[in-house]
């Protein structure tokens, strides 16, 4: 496997929960190999004409390019947000037995 096809997808969610509920289900659906879920992070945006400063939790996902589509489908059906953070970043390179292993978990 290439780091090419690696993508890191970023998604917020307003609960810890919510967050570990989300993960659980893309490795379930092998959408995604491993999710990581950051604590806490304090979220400023506007919405809806206010300007937001909430508490969320980030989830760092990693998964291949051929299951991009599929995510971005799959995380608004089960987010409780109207319109979720789904951000797709293309990975330059890493350590080959991790790509491999990335690879190896998301076939499916």
């Amino acid at each position: 496997m290439v780091a090419s096809d690696v993508r890191i997808v970023l998604v917020t969610a307003p609960a810890e929960g919510e967050a570990v509920d989300l993960c659980r289900t893309l490795i379930s659906e092998r959408l995604v190999a491993c999710g990581n879920i950051v604590r806490e992070v304090r979220s400023l945006y506007q919405w809806e004409g206010r300007i937001r400063d909430e508490a969320e939790f980030l989830l760092v996902l990693k998964t291949v390019e051929s299951k991009v589509p599929d995510l971005l489908l799959r995380v608004p059906e089960l987010h409780s947000y109207a319109v979720p953070e789904v951000l797709v970043l293309n990975v330059e390179t890493g350590y080959q037995p991790y790509l491999s292993w990335l690879e190896a978990e998301t076939v499916g």
